[in-house]
């Protein structure tokens, strides 16, 4: 009898995905169930659904789930963790909803070292609202709000998150991965494991930014996609550990372009 090496998740739910073709918010989906699944807390955890591309996040997770207003889910997240603390309570958001409407929400559920994990998706534009210009969209790149490129000196430049939160005194865990290849996405699952770590042992706040695709409002192949974030985002937005809760922070690790 052929052995199972491979099956879905128990925390994934076994739904048809309503992601455009090529859109890794389904990896990213993936990754964090296996976590949930890995580290045992599947029946305690909680999810928080943003507004933006994963608004429909509770439909494919088989944990509670509440849906928050934009941008304000590390508000929403930071009520249920302080009213039950043995719950383990994570955000899934999009950089329009996280960096710019919840920009406050953000920085202030970071500052206070609320004992939550945050999952930011930084395909660098809006997506589900018709590929606008993002706080995240680079110098230069094209957007339906910016036909010509992002302007820095009208528009400032994109900002940076994860070295943003990075720089606050309050201990935590800050970092940035990539899902676009398959040893990008191990390495991803790596550091949301050390985030939920984190909570479930009670020790600080938590973000992981992973680097996404949008290949409809990129207007890209799905490929094409995947090797435009590699020369594109990932020199821009480096990956790597920025933050630890012991100090111990480090350099991020240069995109590799790869």
């Amino acid at each position: 009898m052929a052995e199972t090496v491979f099956s879905r998740p128990g925390a994934l739910a076994p739904v048809i995905t309503h992601y455009c073709p090529g859109c890794t918010h389904g990896i990213i989906h993936r990754l964090i169930a296996e976590v949930i699944d890995e580290l045992g807390i599947r029946e305690r955890t909680v999810g928080i659904a943003p507004v933006g591309c994963a608004v429909l996040a509770y439909n494919y997770f088989t944990v509670d789930f509440q849906e928050a207003s934009h941008g304000r889910a590390p508000a929403v997240a930071t009520g249920i963790k302080r009213a039950r603390p043995d719950l383990i309570v994570f955000t899934y958001q999009g950089d329009g909803d996280l960096a710019s409407i919840g920009m406050a929400e953000i920085v202030h559920c970071a500052n206070r070292g609320e004992k939550v994990t945050v999952v930011f998706v930084n395909n660098a534009i809006y997506g589900m609202t018709g590929g606008q210009m993002a706080p995240t969209t680079m110098p230069g790149q094209i957007a339906t709000t910016c036909p010509l490129g992002r302007d820095v000196e009208q528009a400032g430049h994109p900002i940076r998150i994860a070295e943003l939160l990075s720089t606050l005194r309050t201990p935590s865990f800050v970092a940035r991965a990539a899902v676009h290849t398959p040893l990008y996405a191990v390495n991803a699952k790596e550091m949301l494991r050390r985030a939920f770590r984190y909570q479930v042992a009670g020790t600080c706040f938590s973000m992981v930014e992973v680097l996404s695709t949008c290949p409809t409002n990129w207007g890209v192949p799905p490929v094409e996609a995947n090797r435009w974030l590699a020369q594109n985002m990932m020199p821009f937005y480096p990956l790597g550990v920025f933050k630890t809760p012991d100090g111990a922070d480090r350099a991020p690790t240069p995109g590799a372009g790869d």
